[in-house]
């Protein structure tokens, strides 16, 4: 029941990855429409984009995280060690 568990909850954590997809294609999508109008701003309007999906980025790389979090956390903490079977 607990591994069930746990796996629901880690795929749970993983719908951010989507959004994250979404979004850095967004933010270039962006890039490639303001340069198109502007192109002497290509520089600055770069270095934004930039910016953009390193933060769009950090969400995924959160969502990863806590996915991992949830699958490792429970089983570590249900691990029965040997010592504490064996008492000399």
């Amino acid at each position: 029941m607990l591994e069930g568990a746990k796996s629901i909850g880690a795929g749970a954590a993983t719908i951010a990855w989507p959004g994250a997809a979404i979004g850095i294609g967004n933010v270039f999508s962006s890039l490639i429409h303001s340069v198109a109008r502007n192109p002497s701003l290509a520089k600055q309007l770069f270095g934004y984009a930039i910016l953009g999906f390193a933060l769009t980025e950090a969400i995924a790389l959160f969502a990863l995280m806590m996915a991992f979090l949830i699958l490792s956390v429970f089983q570590i903490k249900n691990r029965v060690y040997i010592s504490n079977i064996v008492s000399f």
